[in-house]
């Protein structure tokens, strides 16, 4: 097709259409899929936690000043985002127009090389070299989602979304208590052992998705260009009011995040020092902590699909905002871990209603396209936030980034709040 042509999107027929067999059989083994990818999500985040809840420690052993340290933190936690964000779009039509289980495959790999340049790493310049090729390795998950919606039942969609949501923070928790208390202080493995392992899992995941999991194709397969169909995905969204509505929401929740994530190891380390055992108790909070939060988030689900996304939405949104602005304030090891608890569970419920909301607002025939772009307000984010993080920290010590989020958090539950009223009043 030329560039003048405008994409198109055909529905499945032909050779390259899956039959109606297939279809069948891909909504009998909808619980492996989900399993499968399931797996896939939490172990990415297990080895992307490791490297937030220990790059401080990282940095410190690396020689750079305490000065800086702060500083540095947010600008390397940004530079995990800065190449994957214009991938992201292209991630999605390969998948939606090829296949989506060799673009899985593909995140899984890059991942496990990933890890394996953060353990060879051993000056500053390594590391950031090695953060940046994180980006290669995202706009997976979105594509997982949109799979995961072909298959579903429409009655099971708002606990599956939940369950699955809940995969990435699951993750994140089970990374630092694996490699804390276990593995660094525990069994004595250095980091770069841990990171090797990461790599190994990482590896193990994308044989799992190669040989375990069959081939979702959408339900309209896009024909063009592929950068004219990215595009015309990321317009889509842009001109879509409710859709961008949505967007916008998911991208100042994850803004608040990524500006206070970097810094939860150096709360700790204010708490409980820098000496022995600080592992230990960054895997305390980082990870049981949050690991509890995440299996609570998937209660939002359940609640989502009783009381209404929204409903549900805003309640996660305050109680997010309240628990990051208690953050700072808080005097010991377990009270620190209580409202990391809380953040986290409340953070996974957001996720969970706008992936429920996406998933049933948008119509059928461009569906696929906006779940492949969910995680592009979280990657825009993950940019801007650490950034905004590495600039307040210094000036403000590391609970500012706390107090802003939590703010955001509050401001983001009031607005949705109003939208929801209006359009209850509206027909009236």
């Amino acid at each position: 097709m030329s560039s003048e042509s405008a994409p198109a999107e055909r529905p499945l027929s032909g050779p390259s259409a899956p039959s109606a067999n297939h279809a069948h059989r891909g909504r009998e083994d909808w619980r492996v899929i989900v399993a499968i990818f399931w797996l896939t999500s939490m172990i990415e985040g297990l080895g992307v936690s490791q490297v937030f809840a220990f790059l401080p420690s990282l940095l410190r052993d690396m020689g750079v000043a305490e000065a800086d340290r702060l500083a540095f933190v947010g600008l390397f936690t940004a530079l995990i985002f800065v190449v994957g964000a214009p991938l992201v779009p292209l991630w999605g039509v390969w998948a939606d127009k090829y296949s989506r289980k060799a673009v899985i495959v593909r995140s899984c790999l890059v991942e496990a090389a990933v890890f394996a340049c953060v353990a060879l790493s051993r000056e500053p310049w390594q590391l950031a070299l090695s953060l940046l090729l994180i980006g290669f390795q995202l706009g997976n998950t979105g594509v997982m989602l949109a799979g995961i919606r072909d298959v579903v039942p429409d009655r099971r969609l708002g606990t599956t979304m939940a369950l699955f949501g809940a995969a990435g923070p699951i993750g994140f928790a089970v990374g630092p208590i694996l490699a804390g208390p276990i593995l660094v202080d525990g069994l004595g493995w250095s980091f770069a052992a841990v990171f090797w392992l990461s790599a190994v899992l990482s590896l193990g995941t994308a044989l799992l998705v190669a040989a375990g999991s069959r081939e979702v194709r959408p339900t309209v397969v896009p024909e063009g260009r592929i950068l004219d169909l990215a595009y015309g995905a990321v317009r889509g969204v842009v001109t879509d009011r409710a859709i961008l509505r949505i967007f916008t929401i998911y991208f100042v929740t994850y803004l608040a995040n990524q500006l206070s994530r970097p810094y939860q190891p150096v709360i700790v380390e204010g708490v409980v020092g820098t000496g022995e055992g600080l592992a230990t108790a960054i895997g305390v909070v980082i990870g049981v902590a949050a690991l509890i939060g995440a299996l609570a988030a998937t209660v939002g689900g359940a609640l989502g699909d009783r009381l209404g996304f929204r409903s549900v939405l805003i309640g996660a949104l305050v109680g997010g905002g309240i628990a990051l602005l208690a953050t700072p304030l808080a005097p010991t090891l377990a009270l620190l871990a209580l409202t990391v608890l809380a953040f986290t569970a409340c953070n996974g419920s957001v996720g969970a209603m706008v992936f429920s909301l996406l998933s049933t607002e948008v119509p059928p025939e461009r569906r696929s396209a906006t779940l492949n772009l969910v995680y592009l307000p979280l990657y825009a984010a993950g940019i801007i936030g650490p950034i905004v993080g590495g600039i307040v920290a210094p000036r403000t010590g590391p609970g500012g980034p706390f107090v802003l989020g939590g703010l955001v958090f509050l401001v983001a539950a009031a607005i949705v709040a109003v939208r929801t009223r209006r359009s209850q009043v509206a027909p009236a």
